[in-house]
């Protein structure tokens, strides 16, 4: 008689599996429906060409502006755009969409946390967008703009590129957890893409702002999502005055990620009790 049984995977080897299997659906399932994500493709270059024509107008007047020359800006803003394309995220809808409708029932049963499963999801969709998006905006501006795109170092840019990913991921989902207590997230989620985007870096290097501004600007986590990884990707990082060595921001970047998990875990705690399945 076979005694034999079979033993159960542990869990990393769990993990291992499910993200090689939501992965690969997600990829598939966005494949299908490409064409509408490369429509995206002209979002970034036409706000770059914007950028064109507002700083050959600055610098019409100015050799540099806060230290930077036209050629600096131009690059920075390059960079920024190519590595939005890899840390876009909509995590913050989806849960919130689940919450509201009362589909987020079928995720408490399933042996996976949410936030695992959505994070697999995202990378599943930016791998799509690497060839479909990234990579013809990154040869247009580097063939076509003649823009600098060539990293000063490729494994902290790759390393700080990652965790401005993950980062971005986080502070999207606490914004979808919020979902639990507020009927609909709209008007938060839009009110809190204009601030991060503002405070990352996205819309104006952030040495830009006043003194005091960038003080505050260096203590809140936004700068890490695009800002850092830009000033990382360029070889240089100066923020309210202060310089620090790359592998020094990448660190603080870092314990950034930590800090944002740890309060999505808290807000998870909290959120996951008031779940009561409406809409379902």
């Amino acid at each position: 008689m076979n005694t034999y049984k079979h033993k159960p995977k542990n869990t990393i080897q769990k993990h291992i599996d499910i993200l090689k299997a939501t992965v690969l659906a997600t990829y598939k399932e966005w494949a299908a429906y490409r064409s509408h994500m490369a429509v995206s493709i002209f979002v970034g270059p036409v706000f770059f060409l914007v950028q064109v024509f507002i700083w050959n107008a600055v610098y019409s007047i100015n050799d540099s502006v806060s230290g930077l020359t036209l050629n600096q800006m131009l690059t920075y803003y390059g960079v920024v755009t190519v590595i939005n394309y890899l840390t876009f995220d909509s995590a913050d809808w989806n849960l919130q969409m689940l919450i509201r409708t009362g589909k987020f029932i079928t995720f408490m049963l399933r042996p996976v946390s949410h936030c695992y499963y959505a994070f697999c999801q995202k990378i599943g969709h930016r791998l799509l967008a690497l060839w479909v998006e990234f990579i013809p905006v990154y040869l247009l501006f580097l063939l076509v703009f003649k823009i600098n795109l060539v990293p000063a170092n490729l494994i902290w840019a790759l390393i700080s590129a990652t965790l401005g990913f993950i980062l971005m991921f986080l502070m999207n989902y606490c914004i979808g957890i919020t979902g639990f207590w507020l009927t609909k997230t709209e008007g938060l989620r839009r009110a809190f893409i204009i601030l991060r985007d503002l405070c990352a870096g996205v819309l104006v290097p952030l040495t830009l702002f006043p003194g005091f501004i960038q003080k505050i600007l260096f203590f809140l986590p936004f700068q890490f999502i695009t800002y850092v990884p830009t000033r990382v990707f360029i070889g240089s990082y100066e923020l309210a005055g202060i310089s620090l060595p790359i592998p020094y921001v990448v660190g603080m970047q870092a314990v950034a990620v930590i800090i944002m998990f740890l309060i999505y875990k808290l807000l998870w705690s909290l959120g996951i009790k008031r779940f009561t399945g409406v809409g379902a």
